[in-house]
């Protein structure tokens, strides 16, 4: 077994635990940090949206697609000088054509890049097919995402209400969702990449994962919380902490597992292509994925736990927990203690039960033996036994 499998193990039994609902107030102050910057960089940055989402022109055109396509065909339409240019996104279509796209222009400015293309491409200028997308489409395709998010994170917490028949959890799942869309988009913000419909299906798709990670958890949380309230031995704050420790080791090797693929399509989408719909998709997958799975560990048990330790009935289950802890401690008696006490018990029980009894006879005299043999007679009797008269002695 590896390491991390034996550590995964122990940490599954309990023989090895990190207090991770102990120092959620650590965790709280990072994400309010991440949230704050991720805040700060939207609104004053504020989203770079494509073409779908702000308008513009598309134009596409058939090429024999090589390395330095996007690049040729970038520094053509940027040489056009048009009014309100801007950078233009260029991306190839399988190996045969090349779109490009750039923000709302004049007539006369679409024509000249029309004609900037159609020569790069070595092709007539009727061949190169421009379309013009108005900001009021975008605007709905951006309503439609937003109404996207609203109805899964409706959903999201009626789902967990129903299947755990608690509204706290439904609760910590929704605040940590938040939180990974936050730091998402915001990071979006800050470095500047494009936000287009590629970018809405990797949000969604993150919030999926990100609610899978933490259902995991919680569904260990129930398991470990049945019934708690019987017992003096776990406040549901480490019931929760140990829930998360016998599951960290899942997470990690699942989170892992889904980042490596994600972040090789990352770096072919950033460094190869230099732009497209698998920048847009597998950057935000990459954030939210890593995002998602420190929300599930640090974030959503730990508020799940704040949640319940209101209760009355929790309260009084930590009082009672706190009160035997103090009283063990002051007792000074371990549990090992305990267990060797009753061990040498049993022994000794053993070695009473082991001794003869004492026989009802002078000390220092054995039995006498009986001068013929004896037998027992069916009434329970010792009876002579003598040998037939065939056989005696002549």
């Amino acid at each position: 077994m590896s390491k991390l499998g034996q550590l995964g193990a122990k940490l599954h039994r309990g023989d090895v635990s990190y207090d991770f609902i102990g120092h959620r107030r650590l965790w709280f102050s990072v994400s309010a940090i991440l949230v704050i910057v991720s805040l700060a960089g939207l609104f004053a940055r504020g989203l770079a949206l494509g073409i779908e989402f702000k308008g513009g022109v598309e134009y596409q055109a058939k090429v024999k697609v090589t390395g330095d396509t996007v690049q040729n065909f970038t520094d053509a339409v940027k040489a056009t000088n048009a009014k309100d240019l801007g950078d233009p996104v260029v991306t190839t279509i399988g190996d045969g054509a090349v779109r490009v796209q750039t923000k709302p222009l004049g007539q006369d400015d679409i024509a000249k890049v029309r004609a900037a293309v159609a020569k790069e491409a070595g092709i007539p200028i009727d061949q190169v097919t421009s379309q013009q997308i108005g900001a009021s489409w975008g605007q709905q395709i951006a309503n439609k995402a937003i109404l996207a998010l609203v109805v899964f994170l409706v959903l999201v917490f009626a789902v967990i209400w129903l299947y755990f028949r608690e509204p706290k959890a439904s609760m910590a799942a929704i605040i940590a969702l938040i939180h990974d869309v936050t730091i998402t988009v915001g990071l979006y913000a800050i470095i500047g990449f494009d936000v287009t419909p590629a970018t809405v299906i990797g949000v969604l798709t993150i919030l999926g994962y990100s609610l899978y990670d933490t259902v995991v958890v919680f569904d260990k949380v129930r398991e470990n919380t049945r019934g708690i309230t019987g017992s003096n031995r776990l406040t549901y704050s480490d019931a929760t902490n140990l829930a998360v420790n016998q599951t960290v080791v899942r997470s990690i090797n699942t989170t892992i597992t889904a980042l490596l693929p994600v972040g090789s399509i990352l770096v072919v989408g950033t460094v190869v292509l230099g732009t497209g719909p698998l920048k847009d998709l597998s950057l935000a997958l990459f954030v939210g994925i890593a995002v998602g799975a420190y929300s599930s560990i640090f974030i959503a048990p730990a508020l799940l736990a704040v949640f319940k330790e209101r209760e009355p009935g929790m309260q009084a289950l930590r009082r009672r927990v706190m009160a035997k802890r103090a009283q063990t401690a002051a007792a000074g008696t371990p549990a090992p203690a305990v267990a060797t006490a009753g061990a040498g018990a049993v022994a000794a029980r053993t070695a009473v039960q082991d001794t003869p009894r004492k026989q009802d006879r002078p000390a220092g005299t054995a039995p006498t033996p009986a001068s013929r043999p004896m037998k027992a007679a069916a009434a329970g009797r010792p009876q002579p036994s003598r040998k037939p008269r065939s056989k005696r002695g002549k």
